[in-house]
């Protein structure tokens, strides 16, 4: 069997590059050694950013319909624990373990402007994001296997051959592994992946248990760590500083999270079934490069860490829209010189990021006197509006910027989801992953510029009310914006166009 790309993983970054690559008509191939979607309990949201990648690829009505029925269930919770009242104030997230509320952000800073409707796309189910993806993947025409573990692969200048587990070998011109922190791919291509060692244990499960009335909201601090329960009904998370297990892939049982709840809270519960369960670590480790020839890595495979503020599954799912453009670009023949090196380039420092905000949140989470000072300093920053604002931007990911030239101070940020005078959004003209260049003045001028790339970016001639002074914009198939101009001027448009779609047709 020939295909152009094979993906080894088949969870939701899997899937989304599996997505990305389809709509540029690449042929994919995902094999995923599960024979089922694995319902182990995982990310429970999503950011900004990656809630504005589902809603620019047409995802919005699925993501939506889980969203609010996840709010529901919250709101029942909390009402059911005495709280969640008509003014009681949903949190933009926590600092490890320090809850902020969003009454103090400035939703009105530059940073937030004109994030569309993907701002409600947030508690949703990393189980529910996979099947989402799954689906739309069969329905572009991506080729996946369950069950189907890749064993083994060779790789050179002209290719991959990729050898699977019921005995099929694949010829493949790419090989991307979405195989998770304990990726074969990473392993077998050599791929260099330093960082530093565990330091704890955490468990989360979803679990029926008793004596769970008393126990107050949010995360807590205890005895040698930290517990949660809730935001929904049988969700629990404890951590503990005494080391990573001994053994993190043995069948996790109702009685060691019962004592490890007990442990840290000093509460009488009981723990009398287990729906789902997993141990983590704040093991935090990052692949050197992104891609070896004809290999590369995106999602846990390239980036591991420790999974609070949740930002995993975004970091993946980054990479996967990151990615698949460049990678199709390259197939088809026409991306100019090392375009899919700057794949590595504009993914690896947003990586290097989410690991240095993970370390700091387990330094900070500990229990000695000193940490717990600390701790109580950087509460009064978080709840200060300045604080929260900050916070909220560093989790959404509006604050994420790509080294991209330009004089603009739009250029290398996610684009705003502008509205337009027809009553469209931005979002409502990215669903086929194509690149779009507005033109936001009538400018024939600009229209002349870009006639030459017809085929690889799309040209929109529209008036924008939400940014009334802008003339024109260049946006990247992930979003991004590559060039924008306030003044009628193209200057710098042609050498925008050369960097990212290469030389005009």
């Amino acid at each position: 069997m020939n295909t152009d790309v094979v993906i080894s993983g088949g969870g939701p970054v899997g899937l989304m590059l599996a997505c990305e690559l389809r709509l540029r008509n690449v042929n994919v191939l995902v094999v995923e050694r599960l024979a089922e979607p694995d319902r182990t309990i995982k990310a429970g949201s999503v950011s900004l950013t990656t809630a504005e990648a589902f809603y620019r690829r047409g995802l919005l009505p699925a993501v939506d319909a889980v969203v609010q029925q996840n709010a529901e269930q919250i709101k029942a919770f909390l009402k059911s624990r005495g709280g969640g009242g008509p003014k009681a104030a949903m949190p933009v997230g926590h600092f490890a373990g320090i809850m902020v509320a969003s009454t103090g952000v400035h939703f009105d800073d530059p940073d937030f402007r004109d994030v569309g409707p993907a701002s409600r796309l947030v508690v949703i189910q990393q189980q529910a994001v996979e099947a989402i993806l799954g689906e739309r993947a069969a329905e572009l025409g991506a080729e996946i296997r369950r069950g189907v573990e890749l064993t083994g692969f060779d790789a050179d200048d002209g290719g991959v051959t990729v050898r699977l587990g019921d005995g099929g070998t694949v010829h493949a011109g790419w090989l991307v592994g979405c195989d998770g922190g304990r990726s074969f791919v990473r392993k077998n291509a050599g791929f260099a992946f330093p960082g530093t060692d565990p330091a704890i244990t955490g468990r989360q499960a979803l679990a029926e248990l008793t004596g769970v009335e008393a126990l107050p909201g949010g995360w807590q601090h205890g005895n040698g760590g930290l517990y949660v329960y809730g935001p929904t009904p049988g969700r629990m998370l404890t951590v503990e500083f005494d080391g990573p297990p001994e053994d993190r892939t043995a069948p996790i049982t109702a009685q060691e999270l019962e004592e490890s709840f007990r442990r840290v809270s000093g509460a009488d519960i009981r723990v009398t079934k287990v729906h789902s369960a997993t141990r983590f670590t704040d093991n935090a480790r990052q692949a050197a490069t992104y891609r070896q020839g004809r290999v590369l890595l995106a999602g846990d495979a390239a980036h591991v860490h420790s999974p609070f503020g949740g930002q995993g599954l975004n970091l993946g799912i980054g990479d996967a829209v990151n990615l698949g453009w460049k990678l199709a670009a390259t197939i088809q023949g026409w991306a100019p010189d090392g375009l899919l090196d700057t794949y590595t380039t504009e993914r690896h420092p947003i990586g290097e990021w989410v690991l240095e905000w993970t370390r700091a949140q387990v330094a900070l989470m500990r229990s000695d006197v000193r940490t717990k000072a600390l701790r109580r300093v950087v509460a009064e920053l978080l709840h200060t509006d300045d604080g929260a604002t900050h916070l909220a931007k560093k989790l959404s990911g509006v604050l994420h910027r790509y080294p991209i030239d330009g004089e603009h101070d739009l250029t290398g940020r996610g684009a705003p989801d502008f509205a337009f005078a027809d009553g469209t959004r931005l979002g409502d003209h990215l669903h086929d992953g194509g690149a779009l260049l507005l033109d936001l003045a009538e400018s024939a001028e600009l229209r002349e510029t870009a006639s030459g790339w017809a085929g690889r970016v799309g040209t929109l001639t529209v008036k924008c009310v939400s940014e009334p002074g802008l003339t024109g914009v260049l946006i990247r198939p992930d979003g991004y914006i590559a060039w924008a101009s306030e003044d009628g001027s193209v200057a710098g448009l042609d050498a925008a166009l050369r960097r990212w779609f290469g030389e005009p047709a």
